[in-house]
């Protein structure tokens, strides 16, 4: 009867003091009629009633511990306490409603079918023991059946919540490593996004601008209407500009993804590819349809992120055994298309969600990044039968 943290502690936190007080008011009412008992033998109750309760504490305190090593050490602790009870019991009729907690603590600790055995054969001994104090009767007969029954009613349902309160428990880790995984890939493509409009800005404004400048300033120095100082002055101020110009493509290329700075986009695809299989041992291939030609930065970018988005879904979730990976350069379209032989879903209707209504981020997230440019996002999928996502992009000729 460990304690949870979740909304349901309470409800433990609730159980586990009715059960002390059920047993420390038990524990009273043996040592208050001891002294009817005469001596000494009102003298050997306590002091079996003392052991009986010592016991009883160490093991709640030490309970922590049973759950690493509970069918050793939560098993013995209620085997001692049963054979208190059984000692305790022989000289004091009183005593034998401690087998109440006990039919608690054994449906807890003693798992499997050896919980209800247990409880059982103590309903058995307590029977014997209120005949051999009272002689036997309905009531010495019927009292441990019911109580014996609900104790077992109350110990499913017990279990119950603790299965309950283990999955309730597990969800929240889970959300919580999502909700940090989905917060950090966020900021990620929030940071890269930035970085791609920075690069596509500078682009299509101060690079143009410089490269025209560097132009008109190339054709008035071949017009030959300058002369002396002022074809020097124009010789000056194109190298200048020549020079920015330069600058500002190398600084459009360091904005660019790491992967696509020193490399092509099927050279980064590639090695996409290879570090996924060695690392997940997953065969991924590669396939190139048409003649590769340079694309956007942008555009680059969406398909690579695009395409390690489709690959760590695979990896993580379809257990795939192969992957195949193909992109096609079209005259006015490039294609991306990942395909994968795993266990697949049943999309909803708007293909970001399952039909029981689980949201898949990484669907999303590619839905944004694609709709962001323009493009078209595919996704096909069926329970069995693998998953494709086609990303498709419009490219001017």
């Amino acid at each position: 009867m460990g304690s949870r943290n979740s909304a349901l502690s309470p409800v433990f936190l609730g159980l586990r003091i009715g059960l002390h007080g059920l047993c420390v008011g038990l524990i009273a009412l043996v040592v208050a009629t001891a002294g009817s008992a005469g001596m000494p033998a009102g003298a050997v109750i306590i002091c079996l009633a003392a052991v009986f309760l010592g016991t009883y504490a160490a093991g709640w305190l030490l309970s922590r511990n049973f759950d690493g090593a509970r069918p050793r050490l939560g098993a013995a602790w209620v085997g001692v306490l049963g054979l208190e009870w059984v000692a305790l019991a022989v000289v004091s009729p009183e005593a034998i409603y401690l087998v109440f907690p006990l039919f608690f603590l054994a449906l807890h600790f003693l798992r499997g079918w050896r919980g209800p055995v247990s409880v059982a054969g103590a309903t058995l001994v307590a029977i014997a023991l209120f005949g051999m104090h009272r002689g036997f009767g309905v009531a010495g007969i019927v009292g441990p059946l019911i109580g014996a029954a609900v104790a077992v009613a109350i110990g499913l349902a017990y279990r119950s919540l603790d299965r309950e309160a283990t999955e309730r428990e597990r969800l929240i880790n889970e959300l919580r490593a999502t909700r940090t995984q989905l917060a950090a890939a966020e900021r990620a493509a929030g940071v890269q996004g930035e970085r791609a409009r920075l690069a596509r800005e500078i682009h299509d404004t101060v690079s143009q601008s410089l490269s025209s400048i560097v132009m008109l300033l190339h054709a008035a120095e071949r017009s030959g209407g300058v002369t002396g100082t002022g074809l020097d002055r124009l010789h000056q101020a194109r190298e200048a500009a020549a020079q920015a110009l330069a600058e500002t493509r190398q600084f459009i290329d360091e904005l660019s993804p790491p992967a696509l700075r020193e490399a092509t986009l099927v050279e980064a695809l590639g090695r996409l590819a290879v570090q996924t299989g060695d690392s997940s041992g997953i065969p991924v291939g590669v396939t190139i349809a048409g003649t590769p030609v340079p694309l956007p930065t942008q555009v680059e970018t969406a398909l690579l992120r695009i395409a390690q988005g489709a690959l760590a879904n695979a990896v993580q979730h379809a257990r795939a055994s192969r992957i195949d990976l193909t992109l096609s350069m079209l005259d006015s379209e490039v294609i991306l298309d990942v395909v994968d032989d795993g266990v697949g879903f049943t999309a909803g209707p708007d293909q970001e969600s399952t039909t029981d209504g689980r949201t898949s981020f990484g669907l999303q997230a590619m839905r944004e990044r694609v709709a962001a440019l323009g493009g078209s996002l595919t996704v096909e999928s069926e329970p069995g039968r693998g998953t494709s996502i086609v990303a498709g992009f419009e490219v001017p000729g």
